[in-house]
């Protein structure tokens, strides 16, 4: 169906048993919402409320966790659990091989999602969702069953969300969380098609233990009709960027929320950066065929954490040949230098997990709102329903659009 696929990578830094000991220490006290992964769920739950009742005016500054429950790393008491061992990620899902191919770079891939063996190594998610969005996740059987994920003719991975008509209270949905974890490396995620249309808001995103002790990481995220990805950060506090210029930052992107990167200090905000090319999220995504995120497309490594995109045709040679060269690559979309933040203090324990939900504390709180890239009209207005939610119920057949297609994951580690 495509000629051609998006692709998004990550970088991250391997955390050393000393930092891990001072990060304990140092932020033993700092912040409420510790080594439980049910009260940190309980404070998400709670600023949702403030961050709903922002005005819709305020709506181009507003960012919000994806997910603050901890659940996102919790790996199945099973044969196929997952272990993380000296910042490497090794999994009993699909391995990536060895190659010839990606001798020339010290990157090797640890673990790649792709084909028919895709969903193999994730876990799914069933509890509800921490953003309070108009969803129910569903396990593996149930979504294969009613048709919500698939392998395509293409050998994409396709994540839907329920589009039965009308429904009495949510929708069945997709959430997934890699049984690896990595401490620092590289994440790169190819895919051709995001969700996108009003009442959505999907994202790809990586997450540690004990939010937000561990770290957030939004790689790719937004809702409703935008077109320019926000990629964001969310920590204990501590984290600070130190500046808000995009030219000393060495990035592309722009900064719309604060500086401190504090979950607990800025409502969930965190430090918030918006790509400025309108085709890096939703249908403008979709538009052309998709491209890659890295994570260095983000990179997470000594020098902080980067979020690079690449549009289809733009693809770097290296990303292609399994052989990235993350040195090598343009200005990143977004970044968080060391500076002032040292993300192997911050971060820690990471798994990829994608969702998409409906609502939720971010959607519904912009549904009267304008002025982001994409949203020149409210979905209220375009839809004709007063909120969300009612939306989301009564109309099935607006949410065609919302599904992932992804064709690989790759998770590497710097030899």
């Amino acid at each position: 169906m495509y000629t051609f696929l998006p692709l998004i990578a990550l970088a991250l830094a391997p955390v050393s048993l000393a930092q891990g000991k001072s990060l304990i220490l140092t932020h033993a006290h700092k912040v409420a919402v510790k080594h439980s992964a049910g009260l940190a769920r309980d404070l998400r739950v709670a600023f949702g409320s403030i961050l709903t009742t922002q005005p819709s005016s305020s709506s181009n500054q507003n960012f919000y966790c994806v997910g603050s429950d901890g659940e996102g790393v919790n790996v199945p008491s099973s044969s196929n659990s997952s272990s993380t061992i000296n910042g490497n990620a090794t999994s009993t899902g699909t391995a990536a091989p060895s190659s010839t191919s990606v001798a020339s770079s010290s990157w090797k891939a640890t673990n790649s999602y792709s084909g028919q063996t895709f969903f193999n190594g994730w876990s799914f998610y069933t509890s509800a969702d921490p953003t309070n969005g108009n969803v129910q996740y569903v396990d593996q059987g149930t979504a294969q069953n009613a048709g919500l994920i698939q392998i395509n003719s293409n050998g994409h991975a396709v994540m839907r969300v329920e589009t039965t008509p009308q429904v009495q209270t949510n929708r069945q949905s997709v959430r997934i969380t890699t049984q690896a974890t990595f401490n620092g490396g590289l994440v790169v995620m190819d895919a051709v098609h995001m969700p996108t249309g009003c009442g959505t808001w999907p994202a790809f995103w990586t997450n540690g233990p004990n939010w937000p002790a561990g770290g957030e990481i939004d790689i790719i995220e937004g809702v409703n009709n935008y077109t320019n990805n926000q990629a964001t950060i969310h920590t204990n506090p501590g984290c600070i960027l130190p500046t808000t210029s995009s030219t000393s930052l060495n990035m592309s992107g722009t900064l719309v929320a604060s500086t401190d990167c504090s979950a607990v200090q800025t409502g969930n905000q965190g430090c918030g950066i918006r790509s400025n090319a309108s085709n890096s999220f939703g249908s403008g995504f979709n538009g052309i065929g998709g491209g890659v995120y890295a994570m260095d497309t983000v990179l997470w490594d000594n020098s902080g954490i980067k979020v690079y995109f690449f549009p289809r045709g733009s693809i770097p040679s290296d990303i292609s040949a399994g052989a990235p060269q993350p040195q090598n690559w343009p200005a990143p979309m977004a970044n968080w230098p060391s500076t002032d933040c040292n993300p192997y203090q911050y971060f820690n324990t990471h798994s990829a997990i994608f969702d998409t939900t409906l609502c939720g504390d971010w959607a519904s709180a912009v549904w009267n709102g304008t002025g982001v890239p994409g949203q020149s009209v409210s979905c209220a207005q375009q839809t004709g329903f007063s909120t969300c939610s009612a939306f989301v119920q009564a109309s099935g057949g607006s949410f065609s659009e919302a599904y992932w297609e992804v064709s690989s994951v790759k998770i590497y580690q710097n030899t």
